[in-house]
């Protein structure tokens, strides 16, 4: 069944030559795997019926983005963005209660 979770999650193996390292880890992969349930019955209630290895690849193609623009005063202005949400995304998104947007933009002068 461990491994089932770590399938399902997407993670890979990890041994660990200690046990409470190994209890440590089973807890966190078993708290991860009722997440990942809460949510895709969250979203099932929405008409959303995806697995996760497919909402993983569909919220993966939404990125934040730095640009970075030379001032002529020599200094640099770094724009921090996420990309706009397609409509895949969008739909995860608001089924979720989730911002499209998460973090806003950033800028930051050096």
């Amino acid at each position: 069944m461990f491994r089932s979770f770590k399938s399902e999650l997407g993670l890979r193996p990890i041994f660990h030559h200690k046990e409470e390292r190994s209890e440590g880890h089973l807890f966190i992969t078993v708290l991860a795997y009722q997440f990942v349930q809460l949510i895709r019955r969250h979203l099932q209630a929405h008409g959303i019926k995806a697995s996760w290895a497919m909402l993983r690849e569909t919220l993966a193609g939404q990125v934040r983005v730095t640009a970075t623009f030379r001032r002529p005063d020599g200094r640099a202005l770094h724009v921090r963005k996420a990309t706009e949400a397609e409509t895949g995304q969008l739909a995860i998104y608001q089924a979720l209660g989730v911002d499209p947007s998460p973090g806003g933009v950033t800028k930051l002068l050096v």
